[in-house]
């Protein structure tokens, strides 16, 4: 008896379903409150050089002693990363007058004097990370998608062999140990070291609550599995512009957006481990426990109902699976280069950034609504591919449109990009089967967060060709949903459960869905 037909013995979709889904949702929220954390965690607020006290300056007012200290740029704002080498006091008599000898201007030589209206305090102010310094603050986020990255393949392989639930625990539990650390950082090189290992934990988080929440569910709600959990994303993105609008001080910050993993941890003891797992693995007195729980949670009447070890490796064994892995991790890797670009690009869309923040994290939740309909509707491949290019396509857009109509394309880009990222979760979790499923997200997160990490560092192209890092996310979205385009369709197909389903029902399962269409 397939896994499927014994959901719909013990009821399918019911009270016991929606009691697991909720509880996984919850760790959910806690993800886009560290992904995109480093918008406000290292903000850069205005700054200029530091001008040591001199006794000419005695009777000058603020204003001017900037004006004699600090070159002045082309749009008559002071400069961030310059100083005279000496005070030009011809400038109070005209400040048009602003020096052409290059020689008497020098790179800050006593610190920096930031704004600190708008944050008490982040990394970039407490470690001066601008200027010459600046690639050390985008490398912070950097640092998290490595870590992120290595959590992948760890997690990915740990939790088929272990199972679901201890390893979506143990990621918990690292994840408020090193984000407590990183709160507590007394240097930018602790803050590196705990920021990449907090990324370690929470990439268990991330790659494991959506298919260990499908794994309890029938084929007719896997669609809806797949856009809930998604939508509890958006909430935290949005409770994470209120909560660094309420915590402006970098330390606390990092308390507040770690505290909520405790609860999680806490309601993680009622959720059972996943039974299409334990089955899988040979476990099956346990998964009868499990199962009758389900059942007379559900309402159904009592029922009766060789493992196999796998490794990474085993993704690239046989053909129909080598394939699947090659363009998947294409799909992924573009699918986070693109979002990714655009979330941390907060100060580029005209707005306050607390309030793009929260209006981009509004935007997702139509997009996932949208999605719901359109991957029932048209597939799961078509709406991968089409998602991921029209994201290229509006990001490519801002090179050519004028700087009034930005917003318009921010918006459209983030609905684009939500909708590829909330329908490739659940794409993957479909094109793998039950055995190794879990190595195929691993596998597939490690490429994408691959994706996370270079996405901050593309900003620094701009130094080359200001529309460069545009460019480069664009071609990347565009090409990387095109390799959508060679995967199978998954649409009312049962979950493969072994690797035998995959290669036997490829071609099966492709004139199953060609017929549907028809």
């Amino acid at each position: 008896m397939k896994f499927e037909d014994l959901l719909l013995e013990i009821g399918g979709f019911g009270r016991f379903q929606i009691f697991i889904l909720f509880i996984l949702c919850l760790p959910r929220i806690n993800l886009p409150m560290h992904f995109l954390l480093h918008n406000f965690l290292a903000a850069t607020p205005s700054h200029h050089c530091a001008i040591p006290h001199q006794e000419a300056f005695v009777n000058l007012t603020m204003e001017e002693v900037l004006l004699i200290s600090i070159p002045q740029e082309p749009d008559g704002t002071y400069s961030s990363c310059e100083m005279f080498s000496q005070p030009q006091f011809h400038l109070l008599l005209n400040s048009s007058l602003q020096p052409e000898n290059n020689s008497i201007i020098q790179h800050c030589q006593h610190g920096w004097v930031y704004d600190h209206s708008q944050f008490t305090s982040t990394i970039s102010t407490q470690w001066d990370l601008v200027c010459e310094q600046r690639g050390l603050n985008q490398a912070t986020a950097t640092f998290f998608f490595i870590g992120v990255t290595m959590g992948a393949v760890i997690f990915g392989y740990l939790s088929d062999r272990f199972g679901r639930k201890a390893m979506l625990l143990l990621s918990l539990v690292f994840s408020v140990i090193f984000g407590m650390l990183s709160a507590a950082s007394v240097s930018y090189s602790m803050l590196a070291i705990t920021r990449t290992l907090t990324g370690v934990a929470l990439s268990g988080v991330s790659l494991i609550i959506l298919p260990f929440g499908m794994e309890w569910v029938d084929i007719q709600h896997r669609t809806f599995s797949g856009i809930l959990t998604s939508i509890f994303w958006s909430i935290g993105n949005m409770l994470l512009a209120m909560v660094a609008y309420l915590v402006r001080e970098w330390h606390w910050l990092l308390v507040a957006v770690t505290g909520p993993c405790l609860l999680s941890i806490v309601c993680l003891w009622w959720v059972p481990e996943s039974a299409r797992w334990l089955i899988a693995n040979g476990k099956v007195k346990q998964a009868q426990r499990h199962l009758l729980q389900c059942a007379r949670m559900n309402g159904r009447e009592d029922f009766t109902v060789s493992p196999e070890s796998y490794s990474y490796i085993s993704l690239f064994r046989t053909p129909v699976l080598r394939k699947i892995s090659l363009c998947s991790g294409a799909v992924w890797f573009g699918v986070a280069f693109s979002y990714y670009g655009m979330s941390m690009n907060l100060t580029g869309f005209g707005l306050n950034m607390y309030l793009s923040q929260f209006v981009l994290g509004i935007i997702e939740i139509p997009a996932k609504m949208i999605m719901y309909v359109l991957v029932n509707r048209v597939g799961r491949r078509q709406s991968q591919a089409w998602t991921l290019i029209l994201t290229g396509l509006s990001i490519g857009a801002n090179v050519i449109i004028p700087k009034s109509e930005t917003l318009f394309l921010a918006i459209m880009g983030k609905g684009f990009s939500e909708a590829a990222f909330t329908t490739v979760f659940l794409y993957t979790s479909e094109l793998y089967p039950t055995i190794l499923r879990q190595n195929g997200m691993g596998y597939t997160s490690f490429v994408a967060r691959l994706g996370g990490a270079l996405a901050p560092l593309v900003f620094l192209l701009d130094e080359v060709w200001r529309s460069l890092p545009e460019v480069t996310y664009c071609a990347v979205a565009v090409c990387c949903g095109s390799v959508a385009f060679l995967l199978p369709e998954t649409l009312n197909v049962r979950l493969p459960e072994g690797i035998e389903d995959i290669e036997k029902n490829a071609f099966a399962s492709c004139t199953y869905f060609c017929k549907q269409q028809r």
